[in-house]
């Protein structure tokens, strides 16, 4: 390992905690700029069902204001945004450097609102260094657990 993957892999966790803090923070504009010009978010749950798919950091950041934006208590099917605070944790991060500007990324994550441990799962990501900063080029959300009473999802 060099020095220069080193610092790649710091700068690719660095990411990784502003994406998370932004989002729970409901700062749009942070969270969008977690991705390349071209990146894509996309999510599923453990039986394959899917659920949001954006690409660009444009339709992302769009998506992020209208979420962010509805008033905490929403439930209207468009927008579910119940939880009083979200704090996503991540824990075990696993950085493979697949060359000078790339890399592929598993982490494993855990979100605590006010009902407590509220789903879990994983991300895996596609790193590209752009403009000097290491972003999210594609992210895959899995979603392994839901607890019964969970904010986001189901646990069916």
């Amino acid at each position: 390992m060099t020095i220069d993957d080193l610092l790649a892999r710091e700068a690719i966790r660095d990411t990784l905690a502003k994406y998370n803090t932004s989002g729970d923070r409901s700062r749009a504009e942070e969270y969008a700029a977690c991705f390349t010009r071209d990146g894509i978010i996309e999510s599923s749950d453990r039986k394959g069902g899917t659920g949001i798919y954006f690409a660009g950091r444009d339709a992302i950041l769009k998506w992020q204001t209208e979420w962010k934006s509805a008033p905490k208590g929403q439930n209207d099917g468009a927008v579910k945004r119940t939880a009083q605070f979200v704090r996503h944790n991540l824990t075990t991060c696993k950085i493979d450097m697949t060359g000078p500007d790339t890399a592929s990324v598993r982490t494993y994550w855990v979100v605590v609102t006010d009902v407590g441990p509220d789903h879990s799962g994983v991300y895996v990501d596609e790193f590209r260094k752009e403009d000097g900063q290491w972003l999210i080029a594609h992210r895959k959300v899995r979603t392994d657990w839901f607890v019964a009473n969970s904010h986001f999802g189901s646990p069916g």
